[in-house]
């Protein structure tokens, strides 16, 4: 039995119908070494970060921090500019659970949020420096050369921080403003990025 909408048909005999559903394009991959940030820029290095997809995802794997109890951050900028200042409106909420079974708990991080700042968004934080410890992760931000609408995020990271707790954090808001992305940077709060990969997707 298939699924019709409006007269459309969006599914039948378990196949999605041409137009609908969509994929993820490969678009580039960064890898840390030692790195003090890594910047993903429309037009370089075969970077594509602009009206081509609506949707763009990064994936985080193995994010390992140089400096103990450093956050990963993030932020993004437009057109020629490379001061990484656009502002920010986020909330953040995280789970936590210690490996001593202990310190288990759900909370609002309202000193992790932003408030109409220009500040880089904090993604992972209090990540180690053990072998142990390491975040991974996705940010997904939406139709980013959009010049009406303010541009949504939406992370979601599990990390093992330095003292040995599970975290699962999830970050959202937007960047208010009405002019296009065209970069994004990721740096840590303290240190470098000691190793780990990120890799940029388009969502066709």
């Amino acid at each position: 039995m298939g699924l019709i909408s409006d007269g459309s048909t969006i599914f039948d005999a378990g196949s999605i119908s041409a137009g609908f559903g969509g994929s993820l394009v490969f678009i580039k991959k960064l890898t840390a070494s030692s790195s003090g940030t890594l910047s993903f820029v429309h037009g370089s290095s075969s970077v594509i970060f602009d009206d081509t997809y609506k949707e763009y995802v990064f994936t985080f794997k193995n994010i390992h921090a140089a400096t103990d109890e450093a956050s990963l951050l993030f932020q993004v900028d437009t057109g020629s500019n490379t001061s990484y200042n656009t502002t920010i409106q986020s909330t953040r909420f995280r789970a936590l659970h210690g490996e001593d079974d202990g310190n288990a708990r759900v909370d609002y991080q309202a000193g992790e949020d932003e408030q109409l700042t220009t500040n880089f968004q904090d993604l992972a934080q209090e990540l180690g420096t053990d072998n142990d410890q390491s975040a991974a992760g996705t940010l997904t931000i939406f139709n980013p050369s959009s010049t009406t609408f303010t541009k949504h995020f939406i992370a979601n990271f599990q990390n093992t921080i330095s003292s040995d707790h599970s975290m699962n954090t999830l970050t959202a808001g937007y960047f208010n403003t009405a002019t296009a992305l065209n970069k994004v940077q990721f740096k840590m709060s303290s240190g470098n990025i000691d190793a780990g990969d990120i890799c940029l997707y388009g969502i066709a």
